[in-house]
């Protein structure tokens, strides 16, 4: 295991790597991303929708067991994640290894093919396969999108600040291993507990909500009063809570 003062520079060199790909490959790996967060999902509705509701603990225990697989083949195998790069390239951003024009500029791009990946699974994956359209699947996926989509603005925006700070961890916690069992093991737990507390992801969402509204349950409307704080929230939790406060807890002198 590296010490969080290598950890740090081992972030700033991968959000310096992020910028410095092709926009093919960012778009590419974008949408790998998005697909591997929405696989990771869809399990989770595969393994859960038949436990009962009195067994909610059981619940969200089980389905966060597997929901990490998506960010674990994103950092294995390779994958641009946009709540990932929101700490990884906020860390170098904070080196002045890059600017605030170059950080927003890579999560527009990512964030776009993010939605592009996760939407395809929902549709094709999700509707056209029909892994979402059969019961008890299908009112499933409607059943948490309502609960993501009922949320406050406010509430939105705290909760998706919760799980950018795991997921950040997460992030962190692989550059932190040196052999895939660590990294598997350092992103495992902290995307689990975000998962079970029930914190909002945005590009997980951009997989719920639209396999929702494929099923009839619910509308592009709410997705984006959804996506808009979530999103905002992902950012501080990310940029802030853990690129930040690691940063200014580990930089080194000069």
């Amino acid at each position: 295991m590296f010490t969080p003062e290598e950890i740090l520079q081992k972030s700033i060199g991968a959000g310096v790597n992020k910028l410095k790909k092709t926009l093919v490959a960012k778009m590419i790996l974008g949408f790998i991303g998005g697909a591997m967060i929405s696989i990771g999902f869809l399990a989770y509705v595969r393994v859960t929708a038949s436990i009962p509701s009195n067994l909610a603990s059981v619940k969200s225990l089980v389905g966060g067991a597997v929901f990490p697989i998506g960010l674990i083949v994103i950092l294995l195998a390779g994958g641009e994640l946009a709540t990932g790069n929101m700490m990884a390239v906020g860390t170098s951003l904070f080196s002045k290894k890059n600017n605030w024009f170059d950080y927003f500029k890579n999560l527009a791009v990512i964030t776009l093919f993010n939605f592009i990946g996760a939407v395809f699974v929902a549709y094709f994956f999700g509707h056209v396969v029909g892994l979402t359209h059969a019961e008890p699947f299908r009112q499933a996926v409607i059943g948490i999108a309502a609960g993501k989509t009922g949320a406050s603005f406010w509430s939105a925006f705290v909760s998706g600040i919760g799980c950018n700070w795991l997921v950040g961890l997460a992030v962190w916690l692989s550059f932190g291993a040196k052999d895939a069992a660590g990294k598997i093991l350092g992103v495992w737990f902290p995307i689990m507990i975000f998962v079970a507390v029930g914190f909002q992801h945005s590009i997980a969402n951009c997989f719920i909500i639209p396999a929702a509204i494929f099923e009839g349950g619910s509308t592009w409307w709410l997705f984006i009063q959804n996506f808009v704080p979530v999103f905002l929230g992902n950012i501080v939790g990310g940029l802030v809570f853990v690129a930040g406060f690691y940063y200014l807890s580990y930089k080194t002198k000069g």
